[in-house]
């Protein structure tokens, strides 16, 4: 398996990761007014259904982002059409981006160890 893969990254078979950019995912979070809905420092929604973001795992962050963009499976995807909406524009490097800003943020998040 490990040559398989070492073979695979050789030669560029999509192996490659690009980081992310957390002042680019800045840029995208001003650019698209998520404040409007999530609140200041995205820590505090203006209801609350909505949730908490500021200091969330990027990883988390991505994947959720990721599933508003799936709408046409309700058993993978996440139903809401106003962040379908909002995701629709972005790749998944933008949302990898989103993602790692959002982390850098602080939050009241408890973590239980």
């Amino acid at each position: 398996m490990k040559r398989i893969l070492m073979t695979a990254a050789l030669l560029g078979l999509g192996f490659s990761a690009q980081a992310a950019d957390v002042q680019k995912g800045q840029e995208l979070v001003t650019k698209s007014g998520c404040v409007a809905c999530h609140g200041e420092g995205l820590n505090k929604p203006i209801a609350p259904e909505y949730p908490k973001l500021a200091g969330q795992h990027a990883d988390y962050l991505f994947y959720a982002l990721k599933a508003y963009k799936t709408t046409n499976n309700p058993n993978v995807g996440r139903n809401n059409a106003i962040m379908a909406g909002q995701v629709a524009q972005f790749s998944n490097q933008d949302l990898k981006d989103i993602g790692a800003y959002i982390a850098t943020l602080p939050g009241d998040l408890v973590l239980k160890k």
